[in-house]
Formats: structure tokens, sequence, C-alpha cells
């Protein structure tokens, strides 16, 4: 992957300090997607990503064999999507510019079709078998002599001949038109080893058939049924790897089949059916029991369940009312529904989720890059050894000579896969997202799971993620009445958008007050908020908070410890200067939080808790859930220094936040974990996104993510170790010692076997199971 971003900003730095020198504005980058056929290996992602690469303009390009898909982001002054996709003409391959971005939906890499294997591999099986009938049946003990009786060898030969044609020319002919293009533009790749192995038989057999006296004596042998059987063994794997890559891409298929068609819109009075594609914001839209949510809304009127399971992973319906938001895509059980429609097309939830699984799957974890270099050079060996192979063997090998030089030097061509190296990653990765999607686990990029399988630390915001983020009142210590006292802090926490102040706002609605107007409001981050109601100066919140606005806390101090101790937050009122009261706030742990904690010890990684809490507050309920390392009185800006210092100390380590101040933080983890129920900012931070409000979700992204390791490391042990192990053997290393020469056609079917195995590995992680 190419980037050219230091090269600009340096370029526009350097403007600054010269101002006789016209600074250029900065263009814009955009990214596009390109559709590509004809990649085999990652010797062609390597190249494909190379060109585009260097192109001017272009910030960075990632390639995914899996997909067939590129992912390209360039300056519009310098590129177009279709000068993009002429470049990748250019070096031999097909590329077409996927859907516009301008369109309701993003752009899905699509895995090759097995149907494109069916035609070809019915053609080759065809004449494949009575072909291998012919050629091997008459080497059975009494069988020979009557076929020699009934018709001579060349007789015999010319039925091989013409049994073997079209197999090599016709069901063949993609490889060797791939082939040659590779060849041609000077990088060769898995379909030219296919072409020069299989030509190179059906050649020689050819020219052995008609003119043998060209050859050496002995070594005028035919092997048109190697060559046949080269080519039918290539295209079952390769129909078998599609099929296999079908079912690991299937993912965002399945998301899209979420989608409405059509939904019941209302117009001028009157219920009318309408595309999906025509809602727009505000629409009024009718679901009745047993349809799809048509599209991100509010519920106007009706009250219902909805299923969400499809999106968050939870099983349970979820009851929703007037007021309340559904998600397009989701399935509306009961009662009947009127929706006001929020966002629509791109903007959903759907559509978001959808770029968020199809961004992961284009990423790329350092260890494919490393892969796609080493698979650059990988090729071109290939063809230096099978050469010298051929070499070594005609000079010393015994006779004949010939043969076996042709044999080791053609298996050596056959045996090497490079199509195995560049799916070990990105198979694994796209069935991994796909799963993670499924359990309402969004991997914003493929790399977070090669990083989140080696977190140590994670590190909790305390509200809404280990407690259920809906804190409520539970203790009124007022000096005067507890009325007046809720009634003066809810009317300056009304204009605060925290959830404490939230907390004392329903206190004082469910209680009947009559909360009245606060004026020239001013709220410290984390601490409290000040204002002034019917004339009275009110401060509402902490203990710094109050010593700031020089309140002394004396005259409650004596209700605040068993506050705390109840793991009650203490929110301190005062009333011109004097503080008139304290109320206790608790936020229970969700349920299941304990567990979680457990869950993450048994895996080896330790549980922290931050939080703007008292200390006594804080440390109660890490008692309750387990949590031995607790960072308490932290104000939001300082939740990422805390992560800094446990980085400091060696830990690799995971922040799980929701607010808005949890950004920086999840920003400076090495995996942000954004609870999907926070705020857009938040999730906009975080690496992974849990659809679902259970924190148990955590320990299924690091068991996903630790298992996707595991996978892509055994994908990664197969491809090189069987390259390493074979090659040798297939160049003869083995016939010095035990006389073990390795067939062609047993080095094509152990090819083929290869790249289906690595794909078949991956698919196991379509049956991980959520703890919960």
């Amino acid at each position: 992957m190419t980037s050219n971003r230091h090269r600009d900003r340096g370029a526009i730095g350097a403007g600054r300090h010269h101002p006789a020198v016209t600074e250029t504005p900065p263009q814009p980058v955009v990214t596009t997607a390109l559709q590509i056929e004809g990649m085999t290996c990652a010797a062609c992602v390597r190249r494909v990503e190379t060109a585009l690469g260097r192109l001017e303009g272009v910030d960075a390009a990632r390639v995914n064999l899996a997909t067939g898909q590129a992912t390209v982001a360039y300056r519009v002054a310098a590129q177009t999507p279709e000068s993009l996709a002429a470049t990748v003409r250019s070096i031999g391959y097909d590329a077409q510019v996927s859907v516009p971005d301008a369109g309701p939906w993003p752009a899905a890499g699509t895995a090759p079709a097995e149907d494109d294997w069916r035609r070809p591999m019915g053609l080759a099986f065809a004449f494949t078998l009575p072909l291998v009938v012919v050629s091997m049946g008459r080497m059975l003990p009494g069988v020979h002599g009557w076929t020699m009786a009934l018709m001579p060898e060349p007789g015999w030969q010319l039925i091989e001949w013409l049994l073997a044609t079209p197999v090599v020319c016709g069901a063949g002919m993609r490889f060797h038109r791939s082939g040659f293009r590779e060849l041609r533009h000077g990088a060769p790749g898995m379909h030219s080893l296919v072409m020069l192995g299989s030509l190179a038989a059906y050649g020689y057999s050819v020219l052995a058939l008609l003119a043998p006296s060209v050859f050496p004596a002995g070594t005028a042998r035919t092997y048109f049924e190697a060559a046949a059987v080269i080519v039918t063994l290539v295209i079952l794997g390769r129909s078998l790897e599609a099929r296999a890559r079908g079912r690991a891409s299937h993912a965002i298929a399945r998301l899209l089949r979420l989608q409405a068609t059509t939904t019941w819109r209302q117009e001028s009075g009157a219920w009318h059916e309408v595309p999906i594609e025509v809602v727009r914001p505000g629409d009024r839209l009718r679901v009745r029991p047993g349809e799809r949510i048509p599209t991100d809304a509010v519920v106007a009127e009706g009250r219902s369940c909805v299923d969400e399971s499809m999106m968050t992973g939870e099983s349970m319906p979820v009851a929703k009312s007037v007021g309340d938001t559904v998600i397009g895509g989701t399935v509306n059980r009961e009662g009947s529904l009127i929706l006001a429609a929020t966002r629509v097309g791109r903007d959903t939830m759907l559509a978001r989720i959808m770029r968020t699984v199809a961004e992961a799957q284009a990423d790329k974890p350092p260890i494919q890059q490393l892969a796609d270099r080493i698979a650059g050079v990988f090729v071109p060996g290939v063809l230096v050894l099978s050469a010298l192979t051929f070499l070594v063997w005609l000079v010393t090998g015994p006779a004949p000579a010939f043969s076996y030089a042709f044999t080791t030097a053609v298996s050596v061509l056959l045996i090497a896969c490079p199509c195995a190296m560049g799916l070990a990653t990105p198979t694994a990765i796209l069935v991994a997202s796909g799963r993670g999607g499924e359990l309402g686990i969004l991997f914003r990029r493929g790399s977070a799971l090669d990083a989140l399988a080696e977190v140590t630390t994670v590190l909790f915001d305390k509200t809404g993620t280990l407690t259920e983020g809906r804190p409520e009142v539970v203790t009124v210590q007022a000096q005067g009445g507890e009325a007046e006292l809720l009634t003066l802090a809810g009317a300056v926490e009304a204009l605060s958008e925290h959830p404490l102040a939230a907390a004392v706002v329903r206190a004082a609605s469910t209680r009947g007050l009559v909360v009245p107007e606060a004026r020239g409001v001013q709220a410290t981050s984390g601490l409290g908020v000040a204002g002034e109601v019917a004339g009275l100066r009110v401060a509402v919140g902490s203990a710094r908070f109050m010593i700031q606005q020089g309140c002394d806390i004396g005259p409650v101090a004596a209700a605040l410890p068993a506050v705390t101790a109840a793991a009650q937050t203490p929110v301190f009122v005062a009333v011109d200067g004097v503080v008139r009261g304290l109320i206790g706030i608790a936020d229970r742990p969700r349920p299941g939080a304990k567990e979680v904690i457990q869950h993450l010890r048994a895996l080896g990684v330790t549980a922290g808790m931050i939080t703007g809490d008292h200390r006594a507050v804080a440390e109660a309920i890490a008692t309750e859930l387990g949590i031995a390392e607790v960072h308490a009185e932290v104000l939001p800006p300082d939740k990422a220094e805390v992560v800094r210092a446990a980085q400091g100390h060696g830990a690799r380590v995971a922040f799980v936040g929701d607010g808005i101040n949890d950004a920086p933080a999840l920003a400076r983890a090495d995996v942000g974990i954004a609870m999907g129920g926070g705020t857009d900012i938040a999730i906009e931070a975080g690496d992974v996104v849990l659809m679902r409000g259970d924190p148990q979700a955590v320990v299924d992204a690091i068991g996903l993510a630790r298992r996707t390791r595991r996978t892509i490391r055994v994908n990664f042990l197969w491809a090189y170790g069987y390259n390493l192990l074979l090659i040798p053997v297939a160049a003869g290393a083995l016939h010095p010692f035990w006389g073990v020469l390795m067939n062609p056609m047993l080095a094509a079917g152990a090819m083929s076997l290869s790249s289906v195995l690595v794909v078949a590995n991956s698919l196991r992680l379509r049956r991980f199971a959520s703890r919960s």
C-alpha cells in the first residue's frame, strides 16, 4: 500500500514559512472501489497495488483477493475512477468501477462465482474421464495385450490426443489467456504456472507422437492424460475455492436482504405503496405486523415489539411505543406502527453497517502486506527453480535424463501455490467480520481484529458500559424540604446533558414538581453546573465543584459515608454559596457485568474501570464486579492519559466507552471499542462497534479476534509449509534416497487442494459461538 500524504503535507507546510509563496489549497480526497477480474494469487494483488500506488494523487490502494476488489483513495484533481480502472486494465486485468458512491448502498466486493466454472468443469470431466480410462486401463495386467491386438500403440495415442485437446485447448483456455497476459506484462502468476505446465506436457506429447525422432532415444513419451488431468484438477480446485469464497463473502449479501424494497407511505391522507428509494426524511410510513421496518424512523403512533436480532444479536424483541426509535431492516412482530422517517438511503444504520463490514473486509493487516511482498517474487522464483531443475536433471540425472528433467520441471511449476498465500488473511477476515456482524460486533477495520487479539488490558468507562447508563435518584438529604431541593437542582440540571443531571430531572418530574427556568447556566465538564433560579444562585455537582464554587460541604458531610458505601454517587446542591443538601444517585451494574470480568480474567485479560465518580462509589462498584484496577475521579480529558499510562507499562489496551467525552480515550487506545447505543462521535472514534448493549460482546469480540488470528496463522503455516516442503519433493529431492518422483498430475491436484484447504479452514470461523 502506497501513501503520498507526508509529501503533500510537507509541501503545504513549507508554504506557511514563506508568505510570498502562494499556498496550494488542499485537494479533496475521495475513495472509490474497483471490481477486478483475473487476479489469481498474492502476486497479482501486489502488482495491482503497486500500479495504482504509483499514480499521481493516489494516497492509498488496497486490494482484496478474496473479494476481487480494490479500494483506492485519490485526489480528484489528479485521477478519476475510470483512469484508475484503465491503469489496472493496462497491466493485464479486467477492471470496472463499482457502484458509484452516490448510490443508496455501499459497493460490495463479490467473490468469483461458482457458476463461472461449471461449464469448463463439465467439459473437462466429459473428456478427461474416458482419457484416463484409455490411458491407464491399457496398463492393467491382462489388458495391455488385447488392446495392442485391437489397435497399435500410435492409434491409442492418437485417441488420447483427440480426448486431451478439448480439455487443454477448450476448458483450459482461460488459464492460457490469463497466463499469457501475465507473462506479456512481466507479472507471472498462478495461471502462468498452470499454462506453462499443461502446455508443456501437451506440446511435448504432440511432438513425441508426430516426430519422435527429435527426442533422445527412449524419451519420446506422451503425457496427454497428465496434461488433461492437470487442467481438470485445477478447474475443480478453482470451482471448490469459488464456492467456499462465496460462502465466506455472503455477509454483505445477507445484510442487503434485510432491506425492505417497498413501504406504505401517507400521501394526501391516503396510503400508497412506494419503492423504498423514494422515501424521504419526515415521510409518514405504515408498518403492519410481520413486515420489515423500511428505514430508520421514530414511532409516531402505535405500540409493538420489534425483533432487532439481525442488528444487535439480541434474541428478545424490544418493546416500542410513541417516541421510540426503530432501525430499518428489523421486523415488526405484533402491533401496527405509524412511523416518521428520520434517516434514509446511505444514512441508515443498515447502510452504515454494510459500509463498516465492507471496509473491514478491504482492510489489510501487516502480516498480509508482508505476504504480498513475498508473493511478488515467489512466482518468478518458481520459474527460475523449474528451469534449474530441468538443467540439473538433464546433466546429472539417470537415463532417460530428458524424461526425468521434463517431469520434475513441470511438477515444480504445478506444485507451487501462491494463491494460498494470497487467501490466507483476507478469507479469514471476510468470514470473521461477517460472523461478527451476526453477533452485533462490527469491526471497522480488518486490522482491528489483529490488534484486539493482542489486547492484555481492557479499560471500561463505567457509565453505560458496566452500568446500565440510566442512573436514578435513590437518596435525598436536604436541610430544608426535599421538594424545594429537587426543584432548584432540577432547574439547572435541565440544561445539562450529563446522565446524572437527567436522573435529577426525572426525579423532580416523577414527584410532580414544577421546575422553573434557570438562567445563566454554566457547566464545568465532569464536575457540575451552576445558574440562577428565581433570583437564587444554585450550584449542583461534585465535592470538587463545591470547593471551586467556594462552598463548604461540612453541613452534609455526615451523610456522605452512607451514600458512598451504598455505591451511590453523591451530588451536592448549594444555594447562594451554602450547601443545602445531598442527592445520592445510583447506576446499577448491567446484568452479567460480573461474569464479563470473570470471562476476561479467564482469557488472561486484566479489566480496569475509569470513572469520574467519587472514589468510594467507584470502589464499591468495582468490588461488586470483581475489578481490581480502579481509576476514580478522572476528568473526561484525563481518560486518554490513563490509557497512555497503561500503555507505558507495556499493556496492549482496549478502551470501552459510549460518550462524547470518551472519544479521545477511544482514539488513544490500541483498540477503541464503542458501545453502539452511545453517541455518533464515540462510534466514529471506535475501531470496534458493539451494536448490543451487553458488555459480554467485549468478551465475544476478543474471543473472535483471537480465533481469527489463530486461523490466519494456521493458514500461513499451511500456505508456506506446503510450498517449502513440496516444491523440493516435486524437484526430485527424494529420488536419490528412495527413488520417488512426483507425477505432474499429483502436483496439480496438490496445488488445487492447497487453496481450497485455506478457504475451508477460514470458513470454520462461521461456527464461532457467543458466550452470552
